[in-house]
């Protein structure tokens, strides 16, 4: 058993990475600006701040494997305010990079983007640029081990409006519509998080020290088809699409990559939760968040029956 620290935990894809740690048996601390509502029983909590040297080192003094998980995590918030990202995307990870050299750590697992040497993603794509290169100068000077995680685009339950999927479907039961910032043939490969939140585990083997890794999924679909799918699980014509390739300059089309040397490997879970189904799981989540007074009366898509 190990202890570790993740950063960030308290959020969409740091929340699941805390319960895969804690299934396999490590003793998890979550470090957040904010309590978390997924907290379980047998993991403790730190309410901090990535930016205080002092909190960061309090926490990470006595652990063996630190996840970073903390920062802007959305591109079109990192687009308009591009000294928060560099605060917190990039000071922040430094700051626990500097704590993780002192404590000695066994491994300093990042969480990257699949878009980290793309023309697309603006500040944001810099800023998880810049935070690679400051892990992997502080193995090269320090020999510190490290695992960066490249990740695709992430949906599931516990995401909210920056989640891409998660603010089609909350559109489209509010407003009647969905609307894409970009052209409907654009390529997107999907990995549900738990799946995600799984290998994010897995790569504590070994074999993973020291490697960048592509995690983006089996599922393979345009967002002209997304969208349909949508719009066809909820069953209602009426729901308009729209599409507004000007507004598309930091996202990408049909790839996030460009040439560059610094490749990743590319992970995907053996086993893993069906798209549809996945998508099933957060248009019931959202219903549920809407409707709350409905759950008493008739119960939910994903639950079984029950004889009366």
């Amino acid at each position: 058993m190990k202890k570790v620290v993740v950063f960030g935990g308290s959020g969409f894809l740091g929340s699941h990475v805390c319960d895969k740690l804690t299934d396999v048996g490590h003793s998890v601390m979550v470090f957040d600006k904010r309590e978390s509502p997924y907290l379980r029983s047998e993991q403790n909590m730190f309410v901090g701040d990535i930016l205080s040297s002092d909190d960061v080192d309090e926490v990470v003094k006595d652990a063996n494997i630190v996840f970073n998980f903390a920062g802007l995590a959305d591109i079109d918030e990192a687009a308009t305010n591009p000294i928060d990202t560099v605060r917190y995307n990039i000071l922040g990870n430094v700051v626990i990079l500097e704590a993780c050299r002192k404590a000695n750590i066994e491994r300093f697992v990042f969480a990257s983007s699949v878009y980290v040497y793309s023309n697309s993603g603006g500040f944001y794509r810099c800023s998880k640029q810049a935070c690679e290169q400051y892990i992997e100068n502080y193995h090269t000077v320090y020999g510190m081990d490290y695992t960066i995680l490249r990740y695709g685009s992430l949906y599931g339950p516990r995401s909210d409006m920056r989640n891409g999927i998660y603010r089609f479907i909350h559109e489209a039961m509010t407003k009647k519509k969905m609307t894409f910032k970009g052209k409907a043939d654009s390529i997107r490969e999907f990995i549900h998080v738990e799946d995600a939140a799984e290998c994010s585990v897995e790569i504590l083997k070994p074999d993973y020290a020291n490697q960048h890794i592509v995690l983006t999924g089996h599922q393979l679909m345009t967002i002209e088809e997304l969208l349909k799918m949508i719009t066809e699980i909820l069953d209602d014509k009426d729901i308009q699409i729209e599409y507004n390739s000007d507004l598309a300059d930091a996202h990408y089309e049909m790839s996030p990559y460009t040439f560059n040397p610094k490749y990743g490997k590319k992970m995907v879970p053996y086993l893993h939760i069906d798209f549809g189904q996945g998508l099933l799981e957060v248009i019931e989540e959202s219903y549920k968040e809407l409707h709350p007074e409905e759950a008493e009366k008739f119960g939910f898509l994903l639950k079984e029956d029950k004889e009366p």
